[in-house]
């Protein structure tokens, strides 16, 4: 993920710390239950990748003769979900897109990317014919169909967003939607930014949190809708990436303890060429166990 990457040879003493937190939350989508009540809580806890194309997984998540074409099956059966980057690259037909949901477990979900055309070609101007295209394809996906991810490009401000509250506001709420910003001002306050949170918090559309050390204002910790997507940019072994995976258990503890019914929870793991994501996605995995 180069959004907030840094340079661990260049800026390595920023991840040595005794003690990593994440900011106080804010619940801005629903009334806490009373933990005083019986209420069971589940939360469904996922991890994955960006792409089951990672050659350096041969023999260990992919045996190592296999072919290519069986890597999908492969990867469905380590993984929980996948950041499917693939749809921000192009629109794909409702027939590719079920079958590559045959090739997963039943308890698998992809969590598409916008494509690119809509949020940083056309910027939401006259994107209905796309939208429908895209919403045709991610159906197919069933059962699969995990949260959708809307990804700003990197300086789409508030002050641009006229188009993009018209856009969510047109957008089917069966479909579970998160957005993820980048531009510094939304973290910022400001009446343009908080226009849009109030509407993510109305329409129960979610804001996806990016876990990565260059920036820590993406760790912004506004949980707008019953579900979370954390990006979670990994630094490749260090000592860090264990550390800031149980403030993350934590977290979701303290949410349970607490009444706050949280309805899923996806881990999407990112780390240089992908190399270290199964073994940052079992770290977490043994840990919320």
């Amino acid at each position: 993920m180069k959004f907030g990457k840094i340079d661990i040879n260049l800026e390595g003493e920023k991840l040595n710390k005794d003690h990593w937190e994440l900011p106080d939350e804010k619940i801005e989508w629903a009334e806490k239950l009373d933990p005083n009540e019986n209420t069971l809580i589940r939360t469904l806890v996922r991890t994955g990748g960006t792409s089951w194309r990672i050659k350096s997984w041969r023999g260990s998540v992919y045996p190592m003769k296999d072919p290519m074409r069986t890597w999908p099956n492969h990867y469905g059966k380590r993984f929980g979900n996948i950041e499917f980057n693939a749809t921000h690259y192009r629109i794909y037909s409702p027939e590719k897109m079920a079958e590559w949901a045959r090739e997963m477990p039943d308890d698998f979900v992809f969590c598409p990317k916008f494509p690119a055309l809509i949020s940083h070609y056309r910027r939401f101007n006259n994107c209905e014919g796309p939208t429908d295209d895209f919403i045709g394809g991610i159906l197919a996906l069933g059962d699969k169909l995990g949260p959708v991810f809307l990804q700003l490009p990197p300086h789409y401000a508030p002050k641009h967003s006229e188009k993009l509250i018209a856009y969510l506001n047109n957008w089917p709420k069966e479909i579970k939607m998160a957005v993820e910003f980048r531009h510094a001002e939304w973290f910022k306050g400001g009446e343009e930014a908080e226009t849009v949170w109030k509407l993510l918090s109305d329409k129960g559309i979610g804001a996806v949190i990016s876990d990565t050390v260059g920036r820590p204002d993406a760790l912004h910790m506004r949980l707008t809708a019953p579900f979370l997507l954390v990006r979670f940019g990994g630094y490749d072994g260090h000592d860090s990436d264990e550390k800031r995976l149980m403030v993350w258990c934590t977290l979701l503890k303290k949410l349970k303890d607490a009444g706050t019914p949280l309805d899923s929870f996806d881990l999407l793991v990112h780390t240089t060429d992908s190399e270290f994501t199964p073994e940052i996605c079992s770290q977490f995995e043994a840990m919320i166990q």
